[in-house]
């Protein structure tokens, strides 16, 4: 290593001494070694040392390796990257960017399988969720008891469903959007059509709509700006957790029909059930409550609830939705769905 590098090493260590350093300038000056991957190389975030699983642990020791011997090679100059060069820090990713998606002599792509490995634990936490979710659910299930179907209803809101399906609208498509195959079912059993585009806006199971073409026209004729509508649409139901749809859906099976479920009611019901019972545990939930975004993302809810009769023109809830938005909900989150 040079003196330029061992200044900025004696400079670190006084910030540590001082207290004074911050994660920011430890990470640069590891990675100034040459022989540090960056903490995050493409879609894969590097875990700290200790938290890291077997196959991490193995492929950041061999990446290591591979950034030594590029280092005595002279591929890799630390000066360049302790002086902050743009380009220098550039060509070092690359370098790692490159080994990451070269596959191994044993044939393992180390990209691939980390981002594998990745996957599967954050599917594994997701189903603990849903099954603690469904768990508090059915609690609540139970302590309210019988919810009778209204039978003239669930004709009328199939039928509605089905108009709207049928229709190139933006409500109709963000429906189908969210029922995934459900348009095998839309001339059959009314109750098993009924929760699975109620299911389907809890967890969405289709695609989005396809991008407009040149003549800023989607395949069904929309205008490009309603196409694009349904994946922003999809990924705000989406980005609603466990404890929004628990909140939201408690609270309305505790109040039966009539209850008030605006976007607004339902960021006010998130923030009481919060407040009142705490944070369960929940991939990628922050702990804070922001009623404005909940409300947003809810916004979404609104029309397909109404086309479904969960809902009336006023926003409150129908017998319908009383019998049935807790049962989608257990649908969304059944394993078997």
């Amino acid at each position: 290593m040079s003196a330029p590098f061992w200044a900025g090493t004696e400079e670190v260590l006084s910030a540590l001494r001082d207290g004074t350093a911050q994660a920011d300038d430890i990470r640069e000056w590891l990675e100034a070694t040459g022989t540090e991957p960056a903490s995050i190389i493409g879609l894969h975030v590097w875990d700290e040392a200790p938290e890291q699983s077997q196959l991490q642990a193995e492929m950041h020791a061999m990446l290591v390796r591979h950034l030594e011997e590029k280092q005595a090679a002279g591929e890799i100059d630390p000066d360049q990257l302790l002086a902050g060069d743009i380009a220098g820090h550039r060509a070092y990713v690359a370098v790692q960017e490159e080994w990451m998606a070269t596959p191994l002599p044993d044939g393992r792509v180390p990209m691939d399988v980390l981002l594998d490995e990745q996957d599967a634990e954050f599917m594994a936490e997701w189903a603990a969720a849903d099954a603690e979710a469904l768990a508090e659910l059915q609690a609540v299930v139970d302590e309210v008891g019988e919810r009778p179907l209204p039978a003239d209803q669930l004709t009328a809101a199939c039928d509605a469903a089905r108009t709207a399906l049928a229709h190139p609208g933006l409500t109709g498509r963000l429906l189908a959007a969210c029922g995934g195959a459900a348009e095998q079912a839309w001339s059959g059993n009314d109750q098993d059509l009924w929760l699975t585009l109620a299911a389907g806006v809890v967890s969405p199971a289709g695609e989005a709509a396809a991008p407009a073409g040149p003549s800023g026209l989607g395949p069904d004729g929309l205008a490009a700006d309603e196409t694009n509508e349904v994946p922003l649409a999809l990924g705000a139901l989406c980005a609603l957790e466990h404890i929004d749809w628990l909140a939201a859906i408690s609270t309305l099976t505790r109040g039966g029909p009539g209850t008030p479920a605006s976007a607004t009611d339902m960021a006010c019901y998130v923030r009481d059930y919060c407040a009142a019972d705490g944070m369960p545990d929940d991939p990628g939930h922050d702990g804070d409550v922001d009623e404005p975004a909940i409300e947003e993302l809810f916004s979404h809810v609104g029309s397909l609830w109404e086309v479904l009769g969960a809902t009336d023109a006023a926003q409150r809830l129908t017998p319908l939705g009383w019998w049935g938005l807790p049962e989608a909900l257990q649908k969304a989150w059944s394993p078997a769905r």
